[in-house]
């Protein structure tokens, strides 16, 4: 049972920003596809949702038992409506809307200094890294198995 603290509630908000660098740009977010490295120098979707993640876990780190309690992403619904260069600041604001037991649910939003580059929502739930990391290991043990 998670001990989350009482201040894990509706309405916290945090603004998390970052300077992009090339590494977070499309060709550098599987340099294994040739397809990737042929597409413009811009944020990555993937890097982007990542980016947002961030912002989540910064927001909800200080209501929980952190390492202890940690928190993994179970869904997200997000736009990705402007491309944004390397070398910009995009600016993550996010608020808590829900907390449902261990569920999670944000509203999200992305800016990069000039457009909004991302709306929607994000879904977490909090596990205890002991246990999550317990049934990590025996799903390996299982793959193996089966390889």
């Amino acid at each position: 049972m998670p001990s989350m603290k009482n201040t894990l509630v509706a309405g916290l908000k945090l603004e998390h920003s970052f300077k992009l660098n090339d590494q977070k740009m499309v060709p550098a977010l599987y340099p294994e596809a040739p397809e990737f490295q042929l597409m413009p120098m811009v944020f990555a979707t993937g890097f982007m949702v990542g980016f947002l993640e961030w912002a989540c876990l910064n927001l909800v780190i200080p209501h929980i038992d952190w390492p202890r309690e940690q928190t993994v992403g179970t869904h997200v619904n997000l736009s990705h409506i402007a491309a944004t260069p390397a070398g910009f600041t995009v600016t993550a604001k996010v608020e808590l809307i829900e907390v449902d037991g261990r569920r999670l649910v944000f509203n999200v939003e992305g800016y990069d200094g000039v457009d909004i580059i991302s709306k929607g929502t994000h879904e977490r739930f909090i596990i205890n890294k002991e246990k999550f990391d317990t049934s990590m290991d025996l799903k390996r043990k299982k793959y193996v198995e089966n390889v």
